[in-house]
């Protein structure tokens, strides 16, 4: 039977159509373009890996460019973090580019268009010039400025470019149609003043190109053929290509802008503006915090480049935004994570259960698979001794026949070890249980091959050895928010919907094998969940952040 062929999405579709016209295959280029003013987030994780699957899947040339066009909001931490996020989801751009290195070319062109009648300086206030905008249904009105004279512009926007003009007092506007339905195109700002050092060219400009002017000028420059961007962009692209018919010639190739809409993620806020805040206000620690949606913040809570881009590829491009319950992209994580985690023993809420008939001061390795998903992840030796840990939850001193772990009267196995059976407990004087007394089956040891290690019990426990039990910090992390969609509330600030339970820091212990651990090393703690190695873990002391649980519990929970 032949292979089923995959369908194409409407990008794919897109680029497919062109290249059946008067594209080349060689001539295909992408990009993807962040502005440095932020930290990279799963909704631009879904563009790296559109912009970088395509470049794979037609074997094209995939620029990293930044639209560096704001010195106010960008730093070089930012540049490199971005960098590190492409790179961590496994892609290398074929140029790393700048919209500053085009800094010099855009302010040619821009004199250019004063030449040809096609910009001009405004020497009106922001507020004014927002008024005469008009609105979607009445036509703008001319500034007064319009019929400045060329000469005049052209001694003006040197003057802004010298910087002997005061931030605010002009702009340069280009000259297109007051009356337009597209309110972009009503004469839109092309440079304002700013008198502040950018990140890459210091204090050489004292103006700098907006976004709108910039952004298609530089894929023109680059010769970039698809220029994907999401829906609030399809306004835009009007602008876009006036702009670029305005400094390209007959013939040149002329890049295409085409949009698709953003998948917005559930109970989490995307914008930076709004992460800034989180950040800022210290609701979080940073901005790679591990309830962060930073690609930062994913790779530290756990999270694999290969769960990011399965989940990118499973939810697809489309033309309409939707919402993308979170829990998805947990089980991109937990399906990734149980191929590739080794499982070990973890105990977070521990009370002491004690073997009465093993010997006093005895201690011996038992073998334990590492990965029964992975052959090759072979065994390793974990100690066994009389004094364990439990979790708690994993008794109880009666309960019905439907509770399949440890009580008094009945047996569990303990894992990769021995059957074990419960006889009495000791607790403290307000009742609470201290420790668990029970005794052991010494020919029931796992592996073993005889009859009592092949006797069915319906209940299998982890557990630690106390001598040798590591004490780690354990971070349970959660959704960082309550609401679904917290900054779509009407009339309520999104920070309201901040859920108190998004990080819950306790005591466990974890078996000595992990003494070596190294940060990012992730792990299935058996029976809870998947946790990795956190940055702030030391040789002394393991701290460990839950990636996700083993199941999805948040819409039981809720329930």
């Amino acid at each position: 039977m032949a292979e089923e062929k995959k369908s194409l999405n409407f990008i794919e579709q897109i680029i497919e159509e062109d290249l059946k016209a008067d594209y080349k295959k060689e001539s295909l280029k992408f990009r993807f373009p962040p502005e440095p003013n932020g930290y990279l987030h799963i909704g631009h994780a879904s563009s790296i890996c559109l912009n970088f699957g395509l470049g794979e899947t037609y074997d094209a040339p995939v620029n990293l460019r930044f639209d560096d066009t704001n010195p106010i909001k960008e730093e070089r931490e930012f540049v490199e973090s971005i960098k590190k996020d492409v790179s961590w989801l496994g892609y290398q751009w074929a140029k790393e580019c700048y919209a500053s290195d085009y800094f010099q070319q855009l302010y040619d062109w821009a004199v250019v268009m004063i030449k040809n009648g096609d910009a001009y300086v405004d020497s009106q206030t922001s507020e004014a010039i927002a008024e005469q905008k008009g609105t979607p249904t009445q036509p703008g009105k001319e500034s007064p400025y319009r019929s400045r004279s060329i000469e005049e512009n052209l001694d003006l926007f040197e003057q802004m470019k010298n910087g002997e003009t005061t931030e605010g007092a002009h702009v340069l506007r280009a000259k297109i149609d007051m009356e337009s339905a597209n309110m972009l195109m009503r004469d839109p700002i092309m440079y304002r003043c700013v008198h502040k050092p950018h990140h890459r060219t210091e204090s050489e400009w004292k103006i700098y190109p907006m976004y709108d002017w910039a952004h298609g000028e530089s894929d023109f420059i680059e010769q970039v053929s698809h220029s994907f961007c999401t829906l609030e962009f399809l306004p835009h692209r009007e602008l876009y290509n006036w702009f670029v018919e305005k400094v390209s010639k007959p013939g040149e190739f002329i890049p295409k802008q085409r949009e698709f809409a953003r998948r917005n993620l559930s109970h989490t806020v995307v914008s930076k503006r709004k992460l800034a805040q989180l950040v800022e206000k210290g609701i979080v620690q940073s901005w790679d915090d591990p309830r962060m949606p930073t690609i930062s913040g994913l790779r530290r809570r756990g999270f694999t480049p290969e769960s990011i881009k399965n989940f990118a590829e499973s939810i697809g491009v489309g033309k309409r935004e939707n919402m993308i319950d979170v829990a998805h992209l947990e089980f991109c994580a937990r399906e990734d994570l149980n191929k590739k985690a080794p499982r070990v023993m973890g105990v977070l809420d521990p009370v002491k259960l004690v073997i009465t008939n093993y010997p006093e001061g005895e201690e011996e390795w038992l073998e334990a698979e590492n990965n029964p998903e992975d052959e090759a992840a072979g065994t390793r030796q974990v100690p066994f001794s009389r004094e364990l840990y439990i979790e708690r939850e994993d008794f109880k001193e009666s309960a019905n026949r439907k509770f399949f772990r440890l009580t008094l009267g009945k047996e569990v196995r303990l894992k990769n070890a021995y059957i074990i059976k419960g006889e009495d407990v000791v607790k403290d004087e307000e009742g609470n249980i201290l420790e668990i007394h029970c005794t052991y089956d010494p020919k029931s040891k796992s592996g073993s091959g005889t009859e009592e290690s092949l006797r069915k019990v319906k209940g299998t426990l982890h557990w630690v050895s106390i001598k040798h039990a590591l004490k780690a910090e354990v971070r349970l992390y959660d959704r960082l928010f309550t609401e679904e969609a917290p900054d779509g509330v009407k009339d309520r600030d999104f920070l309201e919907f901040v859920n108190p339970d998004s990080l819950n820091v306790i005591t466990g212990y974890v078996e000595p094998s992990l003494q070596s651990s190294v940060e990012l090393d992730k792990f299935q703690f058996q029976r809870i969940g998947y946790f990795c190695i956190d940055k702030d873990s030391t040789k002394d002391q393991l701290v460990f952040n839950r990636t996700v649980t083993l199941r999805d519990s948040w819409a039981k929970k809720q329930k």
